[in-house]
């Protein structure tokens, strides 16, 4: 197995942070007055808010409706089943 490049493991750690919130997010649905778990999904948006800002600013645009100026940007990045080499 090769190793992440920069854009991969940035990428991981994004979504990762991401998904946690997600899954607290569906917890709270049945939940909604647990507010630890309130502050925990804030937690992980929150860590994940930076992390989101440098994969575009080094690699553009995650979603077509990122703060960038250009809106189409994000359809130049690789696809995900696109490999670094493939670009």
């Amino acid at each position: 197995m090769t190793a992440m490049t920069k854009r991969e493991a940035l990428l991981k750690k994004i979504s990762t942070y991401q998904f946690a919130a997600l899954d607290l997010q569906l917890y709270l649905d049945t939940h909604p007055n647990d507010t630890e778990t309130v502050e925990k999904m804030n937690s992980y948006k929150e860590m994940a808010m930076p992390l989101i800002k440098q994969y575009e600013e080094q690699f553009g645009p995650l979603t077509k409706r990122s703060e960038q100026g250009n809106n189409w940007q994000w359809i130049k990045a690789p696809w995900p089943w696109e490999n670094e080499e493939d670009c």
